[in-house]
């Protein structure tokens, strides 16, 4: 029979199908098994309709082999098979589906679960293949016909022979080359871990044979290999089995073995939703970050599936950054198994779905944190970082998603607290909630402003991640409240009457510290404060940029260098004030090296580098030697 072309026009679109849709070269066999599928679900559904069909389910099934000496992988069915007529139809024209054909004419009935389409899947078999031959016998028809193709250049159909309805897909695997091992096809073990990955859960079994090792009947050491025809696929996937008849060693053990994690989750979320769009989703909260969590290596997203069938191992697009930890599956019929990436990150589905799995979490976080403490701080120490990146990513678009969730070191409780809970713990003249920011809890806890806050009865916030000032900027309020930083020139706790003294004090003593300013001008102003009660000094910040965001932004991989606008104070009840004073009137030149100390301790306190540290340490040998 003469050789036919291929009626979607041309040679171009057959190659932008195989090397463009497809990048990875392994899906083929997913595309050919679900044709299978699509091909029994066709007859099972004819025989719950048409008595004249006399088929039982627990026979249908999915068969694969392998020939290595004629390099054949053969998938075969038996579902309802093609007529002629069938054949050129389906597979003789480019993006023709018989599958989405017959679901089309039957979209006002139910029960009708067909996975994706003949056409555009069937194709990239051509991709590992140098011939494709497909036998089918439909189960209307005693006749027997073959496709055979050898790619862009055509095909031919002809009448053939076989035993039973169904559909065999025979392809001669391409010979290997300097840029592809086209054997891997061909190796059992192989073609069986791509059915694991990709087709694990279609709804009829897929069998093959298996070899594997035996010891012999009477020897201790020795093994012979045996072969088996097997079911190699899982059949039902967990997330569509009623979640009520599920352990939770069921739940844990799929974790363990789909995501290898060895420690069990925190939370896991079962859901199904029917409507518009129908999916099941199965999530999962780790109780710990992946070593690599906070590296570039690291890669978000659930796994994707289109009834049971792996479309994507990641698919980024199903979750927020803030929520990159979530581990999980998420299968719909509603998406085509011919889909893209690029497709997907427009697909209205798919955004439907995100918003959906969003909510969900948030929803789970929140019903943690109230009602199972300690898993939630576990969660929070791991992730909580990701959390507060999300309140201060987009300049704060997800701030009110996500303020609720995010903890701090509480000097009350000494342990992590909530913004709600700090606010509700608030005494009745309190207007504003009050933080530190340091490198550690203790270094926060014996900083000389925290000293005077804790005693005088308010509650500070610690705040040790590099990022959590910046989430505070973005932040701005908590329930009307204003945010204030113990050492910034915003913090105040005097009486309008003692900062009316403090104000005749500092300028009464305007000239000292112009003195003071020559040997330290790196300060913006030197001043007395009431903020301290046993410290001697402590730097304080103006403006935004306080000296824990400095060594921050400074130490980030960038040329962008930042300076706080810093100011000395000197606790004016302090014995150094009395000693500065006098110093002014008798000795302005020790008052400069007394300046000099005073601002590297300053310094130090704040973690601050010291730009001359020997120069300051000689300055105190000087004065201890006195």
């Amino acid at each position: 029979m003469a050789k036919k072309e291929f009626k979607a026009e041309s040679k171009r679109l057959m190659d932008l199908m195989v090397n463009s849709i497809y990048t990875n070269k392994e899906i083929f066999l997913r595309e050919i098994i679900s044709n299978a599928s699509d091909a029994i679900d066709k007859l099972y559904y004819r025989s719950l309709t048409d008595k004249s069909v006399k088929v039982k389910q627990k026979e249908f099934e999915i068969n694969i082999s392998i020939d290595k000496e004629k390099r054949t992988l053969t998938i075969s069915d038996n579902g309802c098979g093609m007529t002629k007529e069938e054949l050129e139809k389906n597979l003789g024209t480019i993006a023709q589906s018989g599958s989405k054909t017959f679901k089309d004419q039957n979209e006002h009935k139910k029960n009708i679960d067909i996975i994706g389409q003949f056409g555009v899947g069937f194709y990239s078999a051509f991709m590992v293949s140098s011939n494709v031959k497909v036998i089918s016998k439909s189960y209307d028809s005693s006749d027997a016909y073959a496709f055979t193709s050898d790619g862009i250049d055509g095909y031919t159909i002809t009448k053939d022979t076989k035993d039973n309805y169904g559909t065999d897909v025979i392809l001669t695997i391409r010979d290997d080359n300097d840029d592809e091992n086209y054997s891997e096809f061909l190796d059992g073990y192989r073609i069986k871990q791509l059915i694991k990955k990709y087709s694990d859960y279609i709804t009829y079994p897929i069998k093959m044979e298996v070899e594997h090792q035996e010891l012999k009947k009477g020897s201790k050491d020795e093994y012979e290999t045996i072969s088996s025809i097997e079911t190699v696929n899982s059949l039902i996937p967990i997330w569509k089995r009623n979640k009520k008849k599920i352990t939770k060693e069921e739940y844990d053990v799929f974790y363990s073995d789909k995501f290898n994690d060895y420690e069990k989750p925190l939370r896991v979320l079962h859901n199904s939703s029917e409507g518009t769009i129908n999916f099941n989703t199965l999530l999962y909260i780790p109780s710990h970050a992946p070593y690599n969590y906070y590296t570039k290596d690291y890669e978000k997203g659930l796994q994707l599936y289109s009834n049971g069938v792996l479309i994507m191992e990641k698919c980024s697009d199903l979750l927020p950054d803030y929520f990159s930890f979530v581990k999980g599956v998420v299968d719909s019929p509603d998406l085509s198994l011919n889909i893209s990436r690029e497709v997907l990150q427009q697909n209205r589905i798919l955004k439907t779905i995100a918003k959906n799995i969003e909510t969900k979490i948030i929803k789970e976080l929140g019903d943690m944190l109230e009602n199972d403490r300690e898993d939630y701080i576990k969660f929070h120490k791991a992730f909580g970082m990701q959390l507060k990146f999300g309140v201060y990513n987009n300049f704060g678009m997800d701030k009110d998603k996500l303020k609720d969730l995010i903890m701090f070191y509480s000097s009350n409780t000494k342990k992590e607290t909530t913004l709600k809970e700090y606010v509700s713990r608030m005494k009745n003249d309190q207007k504003v909630i009050y933080y530190a920011s340091g490198e550690s809890i203790d270094k926060i806890d014996m900083m000389p402003q925290t000293e005077i806050v804790k005693d005088k009865g308010f509650e500070v916030l610690y705040l040790t991640d590099y990022v959590d000032e910046f989430v505070i900027q973005i932040l701005m309020k908590y329930d009307d409240k204003e945010f204030v930083n113990i050492s910034s020139e915003q913090f105040d706790l005097d009486t309008d009457e003692e900062k009316e003294q403090l104000k005749k004090e500092n300028e009464a003593n305007k000239e000292l510290f112009d003195i003071m300013k020559e040997a330290i001008p790196d300060v913006k102003e030197i001043r007395f404060t009431h903020r301290l009660k046993t410290h001697p000094v402590c730097l304080s910040t103006e403006g935004a940029i306080s000296t824990e965001m400095e060594k921050v932004i400074n130490a980030m991989p960038t040329d962008e260098k930042v300076s706080a606008t810093t100011i000395l104070e000197i606790n004016e009840n302090h014995e150094i004030a009395h000693k500065l004073k006098y110093l002014f009137n008798n000795n302005k030149d020790e008052l400069k090296k007394y300046s000099k100390i005073l601002y590297a301790q300053a310094r130090l306190i704040e973690g601050l580098t010291i730009d001359n540290p020997t120069e300051i340490s000689n300055l105190i040998c000087d004065e201890l030697s006195k």
